[in-house]
């Protein structure tokens, strides 16, 4: 598989589920474009493009609450993405383990 070959949106961006490799906790869900994809590949750690902002970010760049990648999986669509990390921290800007923490 290639980069190339993934499935983005209209926007140039694919979803991505950020999963705790060890607890298997869901984390977080960001929005990554091809330059975020190969960035969090090369540096081994998470990146991901604001759509608020229209930039790339680096999780825990402010915070220290950063992402060491495990692993990078995609879907069998091609097109969502599921980043294995360990966390350096919490994920969610809040200050909580994770960014779903709330029951609808």
């Amino acid at each position: 598989m290639n980069i190339d070959d993934l499935k983005f949106n209209d926007q140039g961006l694919i979803p991505c589920i950020v999963q705790d490799a060890q607890t298997r906790e869901v984390l977080m869900m960001a929005w990554m474009n091809a330059e975020s994809v190969r960035l969090t590949l090369d540096q081994r750690t998470t990146w991901f493009w604001s759509r608020s902002r229209q930039e790339l970010w680096h999780k825990g760049e402010t915070s220290g609450n950063t992402q060491e990648l495990i692993e990078l999986r995609y879907d069998c669509d091609e097109d969502c993405l599921l980043a294995l990390v360990n966390p350096a921290g919490p994920a969610c800007h809040t200050g909580n383990e994770t960014c779903f923490y709330r029951s609808l």
